[in-house]
């Protein structure tokens, strides 16, 4: 994984920083695996617009991702790893000895002709899918369930991982991502090693318009707006904008929105780090 710095041959390529690409493999995806993707340009069914900032971009066609890792005790081989533009991560096309393809998130350090498998039969090595209880402690892992059977939901995007730190009856204990500490069941499966395109968050745009072929239209700043349109906005001259909050006056740094009733914090043994 590397990144590439351009040379400055026009304005937007001088703080430009691109992905070097190199795992990719392939720039042909499987055609059985794509999925159309409808735009809603942040419009609802009658038209009005309920999410800002989301409209144009490149067309995309949807690759169908295998995140229930459910054919267990077989194994298969890895044929490319590709780039999705629906996530920051790469994905790897695998095929199992009966034909079947599937897409799964790839892991770093995984290579074309590598064969992966899950389930009970499974080594704990990169790539593999297998349950909590089999996973040996201390071990990096990525791409984790939450509810047995429900498909990875947990450590996804590019360089993401968690590491599993303990066990004890039925339930493990895990390191997430943003530093919080959680029980989670062993009968949950996690994918071996961290997630692919570690480089991602090295990436510079270099222009705003590279954020339109995105899809991203352009965000007014809070505090250049009126009071009218935001807590922040309004005052003499450039106001700082005082405290920092959303446009519904919720407060946006440090404040806890978590509900104190919520089911799930029984589960959670220390919070992300403020």
């Amino acid at each position: 994984m590397s990144v590439r710095k351009l040379k400055p041959i026009t304005p937007a390529q001088r703080f430009r920083v691109v992905n070097g690409f190199d795992a990719i493999t392939t720039d042909k995806p499987e055609k059985s695996l794509l999925a159309p993707k409808k735009r809603s340009g942040g419009r609802n069914n009658k038209g009005k617009m309920t999410a800002r900032h989301i409209g144009g971009g490149h067309k995309k066609r949807y690759r169908i991702i295998d995140f229930k890792r459910n054919k267990f005790d077989v194994a298969a081989e890895v044929k490319t790893i590709e780039y999705d533009p629906n996530r920051s991560a790469f994905i790897a096309l695998v095929e199992y000895p009966d034909g079947e393809k599937r897409y799964i998130i790839a892991p770093n350090g995984l290579k074309v002709g590598q064969h992966v498998s899950s389930g009970e039969s499974a080594a704990p090595e990169i790539g593999n899918a297998l349950f909590l209880s089999k996973i040996p402690l201390g071990t990096i892992i990525s791409c984790i369930e939450l509810s047995p059977g429900k498909g990875a939901s947990i450590a996804r995007s590019a360089g993401a991982f968690a590491q599993l730190m303990a066990r004890e009856g039925k339930f493990a204990t895990v390191k997430l991502p943003s530093g919080e500490t959680r029980m989670i069941l062993v009968k949950c499966t996690a994918v071996i090693g961290a997630v692919s395109n570690s480089d991602h968050q090295l990436l510079v745009s270099g222009k705003a318009g590279r954020s339109r072929w995105l899809g991203r239209r352009p965000r007014t700043r809070p505090v250049a707006m009126n009071p009218v349109d935001h807590p922040m906005g309004g005052g003499e001259g450039r106001a700082s904008g005082g405290h920092p909050r959303s446009r519904n006056g919720i407060p946006a740094k440090g404040y806890r929105t978590r509900s104190k009733t919520k089911s799930s914090n029984k589960f959670i043994i220390e919070r992300r780090k403020k």
